[in-house]
């Protein structure tokens, strides 16, 4: 394909995402209904509709879009007009107002949610942001009950995937060429790796789940911090995986096989669990509440769920948030802790929930100073942590 026709089938794709698709599953639909187009076609297209989400995300329309993010890859004026020459298989050609327009940065963010981004950097939120909107890497976690850090980068190299140690956490590896299908390696097949975020595998670690103890993930959705939680107690004690969506809950079962992750039980909860009676008749040493937000932390990854944030949808996530948290107190023995994290860079999500609970629960103390994690100042992805000790 030529590139005025990448860049056309680029504009569909964006059409369907700012329509409410999933970046990656649009790009895959479109792949399915378009089999002439090779593996080169289709992650050149892909690069060019993650420029637009990235660059272009708060453009009004799918051309605007994927206009801004080709002069944020340096196409010059020029170079982009004559894409859009409306040949066969080539855009339209340019309106005026958008001819007008070429070389205008897009605004990445609405006024509401850039300053909630100030408010949690306040100087430093440019810089911040620019990260967030950044390509994302590949990182890995080793699985401990199976393999050294040695040995899963031996048998990754196996396949031909390079990757290196990172220096925090100790069981993360970080993927050094893009585009590599690790999922099909050996190494995954085998359980030796997960993969996983690295700040995901720091925030796990932080729930201290100790061998023997007795642990809850309550919102674990396809299990990646449980199975992580699994290998740091060694495979000794109890560690219960709860969700509300059978569909994620359904692929931990195969994952913890994989991982040889024996201790774990799946428990799917209904829907409406928080307005009736706890379905639970133990406490637990560690509760980890993985709560459901924003997910601005991983916009890098998922850049187009910020076009779809605003003010009420974000109210709705705190309140929600807050209710979890209570009905995670009650389930946290004397002595134990609840680890609360989101994968959210927003104050409301993060240490205002902090603060919230901690006055409605005065048997809970910070365990440790909170944990904020970003692109920029970790090299991870966006998260939150608070510890409570009760």
């Amino acid at each position: 394909m030529k590139l005025d026709a990448r860049v056309q089938a680029a504009i569909e794709i964006v059409a369907e995402v700012m329509a409410g698709a999933a970046a990656d599953r649009a790009l895959k639909a479109w792949g399915q209904t378009h089999r002439f187009a090779g593996s080169g076609d289709r992650r050149a297209i892909g690069d060019l509709v993650y420029a637009a989400l990235r660059t272009g995300g708060g453009a009004a329309t799918p051309r605007a879009a994927v206009l801004a993010g080709l002069a944020g890859q340096g196409l010059p004026p020029a170079g982009i007009e004559a894409l859009f020459s409306g040949a066969r298989h080539a855009p339209a050609p340019l309106s005026e107002p958008e001819r007008a327009a070429l070389g205008e940065a897009a605004p990445a963010l609405p006024d509401w949610l850039a300053a909630s981004l100030a408010r949690a950097w306040g100087d430093d939120a440019g810089a911040e942001l620019a990260a967030l909107l950044a390509r994302a890497p590949m990182d890995l976690r080793v699985n401990t009950l199976k393999a050294t850090r040695e040995t899963a980068l031996e048998k990754l190299a196996e396949d031909g995937i390079a990757a290196e140690p990172l220096d925090r956490p100790p069981t993360a590896l970080r993927v050094l060429a893009g585009g590599v299908d690790v999922e099909s390696s050996a190494a995954h097949a085998l359980g030796l790796v997960e993969v996983q975020d690295a700040g995901s595998q720091i925030v796990a670690d932080l729930v201290d789940a100790r061998p023997g103890s007795s642990v809850l993930d309550l919102c674990a959705g396809a299990g990646g911090k449980t199975l992580a939680l699994a290998a740091t107690m060694h495979n000794a004690g109890r560690l219960l995986a709860c969700d509300t969506g059978p569909v994620r809950l359904k692929r931990l079962a195969p994952r913890a096989a994989r991982a040889g992750a024996t201790i774990v039980e799946t428990r799917l909860l209904p829907e409406d669990w928080l307005d009736g009676p706890a379905p639970f008749a133990e406490t637990f040493d560690r509760v980890l509440v993985d709560a459901p937000c924003t997910g601005s932390g991983t916009w890098r990854r998922n850049p187009e769920t910020r076009l779809r944030l605003t003010p009420e949808g974000l109210a709705r996530l705190t309140a929600l948030q807050a209710r979890l948290l209570d009905a995670a107190a009650d389930l946290v023995k004397p002595g134990g802790r609840l680890v609360y994290v989101t994968c959210s860079v927003l104050c409301e999500e993060n240490e205002d929930q902090a603060a919230s609970f901690l006055a409605r629960h005065p048997a809970f103390a910070r365990a440790a100073p909170d944990t904020r994690l970003s692109p920029r100042a970790t090299g991870t992805d966006g998260f939150f942590c608070a510890v409570f000790a009760r």
